[in-house]
């Protein structure tokens, strides 16, 4: 299987969210269905199939975020041969606006916060190229240029 590729950041929360979901939330939803389960009746006992779906979501994600950290490799940009990848923010000018991306690992993206997936359809256009480089990209609108004009 291959590798997930993080940036430092992204590796950093992740680990932060298996603690947290490890040493506060299990052990809450672990409580919450133990109470539920002494409340009686369990065929009529909402709280007790709340409290169990709670607990299997947060054991899913634990072993979605362990499955991750097993494979994970941990991007630095150093970027020394300036071209966009993995851990490098890029500034594209688009009809004479500029924008700043963040090209983040598939796990890590939040495209409101403009941190873009390497595997994303502008994230792939991205990386590989280089300051002056133009990139076409498809979007449900239509076709979007844009223009690199820095990375860092």
């Amino acid at each position: 299987m291959k590798n997930t590729q993080l940036t430092k950041e992204g590796f950093e929360n992740l680990k932060k969210e298996l603690g947290e979901l490890t040493k506060v939330k299990r052990p809450y939803a672990v409580e919450r269905l133990h109470k539920a389960r002494s409340m009686g009746d369990l065929s009529e006992n909402s709280e007790y199939t709340a409290a169990k779906e709670e607990l299997a979501f947060v054991e899913g994600r634990i072993q979605e975020i362990e499955e991750i950290l097993k494979r994970v490799e941990v991007v630095e940009n150093h970027n020394g041969n300036n071209t966009v990848e993995v851990g490098t923010s890029v500034t594209v000018e688009v009809d004479g606006k500029k924008e700043l991306f963040q090209i983040v690992g598939e796990f890590e993206a939040d495209p409101l916060n403009k941190k873009l997936s390497h595997t994303s359809p502008i994230g792939q256009a991205l990386v590989g190229k280089k300051v002056g480089d133009w990139i076409e990209v498809q979007v449900p609108a239509g076709k979007i240029k844009y223009k690199i004009v820095d990375i860092n």
